[in-house]
C-alpha cells in the first residue's frame, strides 16, 4: 500500500515556475514507477511526465517537454515536478500516481495509487 500526497501549487504568472511534490508513505516507494497527470475542468486526465523506479528513465508529454523536469529522491520517499515557462494552459490540477513498470504509462488506469491533487493556475 502506498500514500500519496501533493504539495506544492498555487498562482503563478504565465512565464513563471513552480516546483510541485508527492511524497509517499510506504517502504515499497522506490519499487514503483511514478507518474504526474492533471486535470482541466469538463476534460479527461491527462498525462504529464513519468520516472523509473530508480530515476533512469523519463518520459514526459510533447505539450510540457523542455518546460518540465520529473525526479525522484528514493531516501525522501519524494518525486518532484519541476515546471518552468508555465502556461495558461497548464493550469489544472495536478496528480501523482505510482505504477509497477513503465508499461502504458500514459493510461491513468494502470496506475494502482494516486493522491489527491494540487491546483496549479497560471494567470495571463
Amino acid at each position: 500500500q502506498v500514500q500519496l500526497v501533493e504539495s506544492g501549487g498555487g498562482l503563478v504568472q504565465a512565464g513563471g515556475s513552480l516546483r510541485l511534490s508527492c511524497a509517499a508513505s510506504g517502504r515499497t516507494f522506490s519499487t514503483y514507477a511514478m507518474g504526474w497527470f492533471r486535470q482541466s475542468p469538463g476534460k479527461e486526465r491527462e498525462f504529464v511526465a513519468v520516472i523509473s523506479w530508480n530515476g533512469g528513465t523519463t518520459l514526459y508529454a510533447d505539450s510540457v517537454k523542455g518546460r518540465f523536469t520529473v525526479s525522484r529522491d528514493n531516501a525522501k520517499n519524494t518525486m518532484y515536478l519541476q515546471m518552468n515557462s508555465l502556461k495558461p494552459e497548464d493550469t489544472a490540477v495536478y496528480y501523482c500516481a505510482a505504477k509497477n513498470g513503465l508499461v502504458r504509462v500514459r493510461v491513468p488506469n494502470e496506475y494502482d495509487y494516486w493522491g489527491q491533487g494540487t491546483q496549479v493556475t497560471v494567470s495571463s
